[in-house]
């Protein structure tokens, strides 16, 4: 296994580091591994995480000094990870059974957080994963996921805190029966950077995944959305599809949304679809003239947007903490 000096600087010619240059997300210089202060986990057992090959997730490695289990069955689990410090690093491994659940809060005040999380389910195991870091922050995230015979991951992310934000999520559906259900809701405002790239596969067939992302952009904001959605030779069977969705509140807000498919299998069904657009007016006029100020009126538009990202999340526990969080952030928002 490689270590991270020993990779090479992914050119921005791939399609994960196109919009995010692994030099604008390394917190100093790329042939720099610099010392990090630990995340602070709520809960969870101390243990280790092996090296990979690929370079966010082995800097993340590298630097880290602490690794945390958490064990699921059958239970709802909350986990608060705390970040300070100039730099600030962690793993965490993540193994499920039953019917579970599992929410996470992202928060503090660190310049920069590398966040490497693992997963192996078996049964149903719903997560929700918010960011809710300073304004400033910068967060690097990668997660791994496999998904076993008949079981099925729900994901929603809600990202709504940090000043530049990378995260590389990616999904295997490793047996018959597996399903993936994911959601993610950037919302965009001042010159926030967020870009999002989710690789899901299916290694099996019959197996069956879904995928919705909704940034909202205001202000100068930059969202980015990359997808790649790929059924192997032999996952015959598979039903997939992705789409993409960007609301722009601004004209200095710029949103990218790239699904792409990869089938190298029959008898499949496969679909993905991307569309911008700018807020509607008519629905600003309307609610303004309903006693809403501009400011409000937008939050409202933009929740709803937001949440729709949801929409195949059934877990109303994990839906109920994403409204909650998201309303908390839009109101900051419009006090200012």
């Amino acid at each position: 296994m490689m270590q991270y000096p020993k990779i090479a600087i992914p050119p921005r010619s791939e399609h994960l580091w196109r919009y995010t240059p692994w030099k604008r997300i390394h917190p100093t210089k790329v042939e720099e591994m610099p010392s990090a202060d630990p995340i602070l986990f709520s809960s969870g057992a101390d243990s280790a995480m092996s090296d990979s090959d690929e370079i966010s997730r082995s800097f993340i490695h590298s630097i880290s000094r602490i690794c945390k289990l958490v064990m699921l069955d059958n239970e709802l689990q909350e986990l608060d990870l705390r970040c300070s410090g100039h730099i600030c690093a962690g793993e965490l491994i993540v193994k499920s059974t039953g019917d579970s659940t599992l929410i996470v809060r992202v928060s503090g005040d660190a310049g920069w957080t590398g966040l490497r999380i693992s997963g192996d389910v078996k049964g149903t195991l719903s997560v929700a994963i918010v960011n809710d870091l300073s304004w400033s922050g910068h967060l690097l995230r990668c997660e791994d996921w496999n998904v076993g015979r008949d079981s099925t991951l729900e994901f929603a992310t809600l990202s709504a805190g940090g000043f530049l934000n990378k995260s590389d999520i990616r999904v295997s559906l490793i047996l018959p029966g597996a399903e993936v259900r994911g959601g993610i809701a950037s919302n965009g405002h001042s010159s926030r950077h967020d870009d999002h790239h989710v690789e899901i596969t299916h290694n099996s067939g019959h197996t069956n995944s879904s995928l919705v992302m909704h940034a909202a952009c205001d202000g100068s904001s930059h969202s980015v959305g990359t997808g790649l959605l790929t059924i192997c030779e032999g996952a015959g069977g598979s039903d997939a599809g992705q789409v993409f969705r960007n609301l722009l509140l601004s004209e200095k807000a710029r949103a990218e949304a790239i699904p792409e498919l990869e089938v190298l299998a029959d008898d499949v069904k496969a679909a993905h679809g991307a569309a911008s657009a700018p807020v509607d007016v008519n629905q600003i006029h309307y609610l303004s003239s309903r006693g809403l100020s501009r400011e409000e009126a937008s939050a409202l538009i933009v929740e709803g947007f937001l949440m729709d990202a949801f929409r195949h999340v059934k877990n109303q526990e994990v839906i109920a903490t994403l409204r909650t969080r998201l309303l908390v952030h839009l109101e900051c928002l419009i006090r200012g």
